[in-house]
């Protein structure tokens, strides 16, 4: 047993007073939070240095109000990093999913996402620099440090020119309240057979499409276009529907948006996986580059502003690869 597992079986011990209380360890994640099960609770070993624990109990309250589902906090140690959260059993959206089931799934979750843009909040602005922070990812971490890419004068003119259409297109939307992480992963089935939030502590102002295609395109899973088409389809009308997104776009406009803030989203993710192997030593991550950078690529050929950048994907990037577009 660690120091740390052991400071946070103590902990638990002395609030559930019961000193014979054994915390089970259910998983860690890409960050380094440890999540251990107990007394019907979830414990949380989530250190202060890297972990956004004054943000994840501000904002499970800000979901709680909103009327969306999510882990409540029911004990916190800040200085330590420890929470004890309200315990949404083990069954993820992801591994529920089926060909036959993702379509019904999906028009759940994105039932979700007009309630999200109804919180009024102080929160991060996913702004230009925001972005610009993110977009140092992909050629760093996965150009750079993973495929040992060294990046001429061009290469570097191809990625400015392509980072700044994509962050004008980000920000060209209706700013919004955005999860950040909203995909199969980060939903949990309740004993109600609804769907609850986690991984929520990122949360910032946004672009509206963000959070839609983090689900459509799941760096995790990838279904047919047609399931894609449907997703757009119905976010478009339930925004419309809330009043978030005003007559005068059209689903068109709607989806080229989703197309292109996924892939800036897409990139960032590929480097984040490079980022994770190598930092951290976490690899299976290196799993999920190929699709990731399969949305990419598939947005890339689709748009004739982005002619200088497909090209530039398949003669510099994709060859490293074996692409897999299905999971």
């Amino acid at each position: 047993m660690s120091q740390r597992h052991a400071q946070l079986q103590l902990w638990a011990q002395q609030i559930e007073q019961n000193y014979e209380l054994s915390l089970q360890l259910i998983s860690g994640d890409a960050s380094f939070r440890k999540y251990y099960r107990a007394a019907n609770c979830i414990w949380v070993d989530a250190p202060p240095t890297t972990e956004k624990n004054h943000e994840f109990i501000t904002n499970s309250a800000a979901l709680s109000v909103a009327g969306i589902p999510a882990p409540k906090v029911l004990h916190a140690d800040l200085d330590n990093g420890f929470l004890c959260v309200s315990d949404l059993g083990d069954r993820s959206l992801l591994s529920y999913l089926t060909d036959d089931s993702v379509s019904d799934w999906y028009a759940k979750a994105l039932q979700i996402l007009p309630q999200l843009t109804r919180i009024q909040m102080a929160l991060p602005v996913f702004d230009t620099d925001f972005m610009a922070r993110e977009n140092t990812i992909f050629p760093e971490w996965l150009l750079e440090k993973h495929l040992a890419l060294t990046l001429s004068a061009e290469d570097k003119s191809v990625l400015s020119d392509t980072f700044a259409l994509l962050t004008q297109n980000n920000l060209s939307q209706p700013q919004v309240v955005m999860h950040r992480d909203f995909h199969s992963r980060n939903l949990m089935i309740t004993d109600q057979d609804a769907l609850a939030v986690i991984d929520f502590q990122d949360m910032v102002l946004g672009p509206l499409t963000y959070d839609a295609v983090s689900l459509l395109k799941d760096c995790y899973c990838r279904w047919p276009d047609k399931v894609i088409a449907l997703g757009v389809k119905q976010v478009w009308q339930l925004y419309r529907e809330a009043g978030v997104l005003n007559d005068t776009i059209s689903q068109e406009q709607f989806g080229q948006w989703l197309d292109l803030t996924g892939m800036q989203r897409h990139l960032k993710a590929a480097g984040i996986f490079a980022r994770l192997h190598h930092r951290d030593g976490k690899s299976g991550y290196l799993n999920d580059i190929p699709r990731t950078l399969g949305y990419v690529r598939d947005v890339a050929n689709r748009y004739p502003q982005l002619t200088a950048f497909s090209e530039w994907l398949q003669q510099r990037v994709l060859p490293a690869f074996a692409m897999e577009t299905t999971a």
